[in-house]
């Protein structure tokens, strides 16, 4: 009866150890095809320097390559300097000095594990992203 426990438990860690290889089969979307899927379906604005924080909803870091904000309908893209720090498990730290985001804000950045500090980027202009308007086809 014991051997049938041990055999138990060692198919159980065996599967668990197959498991991540499995998992990592998939290939790791790059930042820009990470970007591009967040976007698809949406069609660049005119660049604006800042942006109101406080009706942002929801903000999303794409590794080593871009943060985007969202306000209401609009994503806005913020592609900043030194974006190859940004990392979506670290912890965008803000200082605001009025009630908007601007180009020249700089955020820190800290590791959410350690909660040491990471970096650094520096913000540039906020690129909007609306929806693409459906049109109706001609023959309906």
């Amino acid at each position: 009866m014991a051997y049938q426990h041990v055999a138990a438990a060692a198919l159980i860690a065996a599967s668990l150890i197959a498991t991540p290889a499995a998992v990592s089969a998939k290939p790791k979307l790059t930042g820009e095809q990470q970007l591009a899927k967040i976007l698809e379906g949406r069609e660049a604005g005119k660049p604006v320097n800042c942006i109101p924080l406080n009706q942002s909803n929801d903000t999303q870091v794409v590794d080593k390559t871009a943060i985007v904000y969202r306000v209401g309908g609009t994503l806005y893209v913020n592609r900043p300097t030194n974006a190859d720090k940004l990392d979506s498990d670290s912890i965008l730290v803000t200082k605001l000095y009025s009630s908007q985001l601007c180009r020249l804000d700089t955020i820190q950045l800290h590791d959410r594990s350690t909660r040491m500090w990471n970096g650094f980027v520096g913000l540039q202009d906020f690129v909007p992203y609306t929806r693409v308007k459906q049109q109706a086809s001609a023959g309906n």
